[in-house]
């Protein structure tokens, strides 16, 4: 038997239950896991209080590493006894063991630890698709990224400044503002006592910035939309204060010819070769030293309700951890 957090009604922390779960033999084209590390992520609230609903009861959570105990056939890219992890793909990282599609998995190198690999994938991937895939940068842009001090931005502030990229970046406080600093964010807005609209403007002489990376959502839209230069692009990934209202399309014609956006990491993850090769990136700026990650907070698993409180009421900084 193994134990799971499980929902069986949507709501706020307290739906998270802690419960004995049973667990089956891998099939063809299966892996069973036992975790060692499980991600925290915003995406994990959002499967919690419905406003992504999941068919109910069920299981949660979206990211984690741990040790292959076994496979089904038709898997010869892991075996027993690898250190694996992985994101995305059917909810259930919340638990000690699961069985789960084995192609979601990818091999841990040496140089990085379980801990760590529990605060990289689901973040790490995000980063680079971001970065690389829906706006690719190139080096030598200016950028604006809300939430700069938060699990996601960790990894961007040292991503951008691994690839040569100005990023400003907006926090909640003082304190976070120096953190984001620290890991490569080359200018801070302090948005409960900033405009960060007057702030980017002024930063880039006037001209706005080419893209925005929007996690917060409702709180910071549309004013990222007058932070954009003609033809950027608002690129809309989360929903930390609720999400972004119905709009007037032409309020992009209106603002400059603008791209708005709303990519999810199930699409950029959707095959086995796109995980392979986003892993691969990632994984050579840890290795390299370029990207590093480890958790600022970690809670046991069965007190997963408590993480959640911490993590929505921002009083969290970089990435959450659950030890099973």
């Amino acid at each position: 038997m193994a134990y799971a957090i499980r929902i069986h009604a949507a709501g706020g922390p307290d739906a998270l239950v802690y419960e004995e779960v049973p667990l089956k033999s891998p099939g063809a084209g299966e892996a069973r896991v036992r975790h060692t590390a499980i991600g925290v992520n915003f995406i994990d609230t959002y499967h919690r209080s419905g406003l992504y609903p999941l068919t109910l009861p069920s299981a949660i959570g979206s990211e984690a590493a741990g040790v292959v105990e076994a496979v089904g056939s038709g898997v010869d890219w892991v075996r027993p006894g690898d250190r694996v992890a992985y994101c995305g793909g059917a909810v259930g990282a919340y638990s000690t063991e699961r069985v789960m599609p084995a192609d979601r998995l990818v091999k841990l190198p040496d140089g990085i630890d379980d801990r760590t690999a529990a605060t990289l994938m689901l973040k790490g991937f995000t980063v680079q698709y971001l970065f690389r895939q829906t706006y690719r940068l190139q080096g030598g842009e200016t950028i604006l990224f809300h939430a700069a001090a938060g699990g996601v931005g960790s990894i961007a502030c040292q991503w951008a400044r691994a690839l040569g990229v100005t990023m400003i970046g907006t926090v909640g406080s003082d304190e976070k503002a120096a953190l984001a600093k620290s890991l490569g964010c080359a200018h801070t807005i302090v948005y409960t006592r900033e405009n960060f609209v007057e702030r980017v403007k002024a930063l880039t002489g006037g001209k706005g910035v080419p893209v925005v990376y929007d996690a917060v959502g409702k709180d910071t839209f549309p004013a990222s939309l007058d932070c954009l230069q003609p033809r950027g692009m608002f690129v809309s990934f989360g929903n930390s204060s609720g999400p972004v209202p119905p709009f007037n399309l032409m309020m992009l014609s209106a603002k400059g010819s603008l791209y708005a956006c709303r990519p999810t990491l199930v699409t950029y993850t959707a095959t086995r070769a796109n995980i392979t090769a986003m892993a691969d990136e990632l994984f050579g700026l840890v290795l390299a030293g370029k990207i590093k990650s480890t958790p600022s907070q970690t809670f046991p698993l069965k007190d997963a309700a408590a993480a959640h409180r911490a993590l929505e009421g921002r009083e969290t900084t970089g990435a959450t951890v659950l030890l099973p």
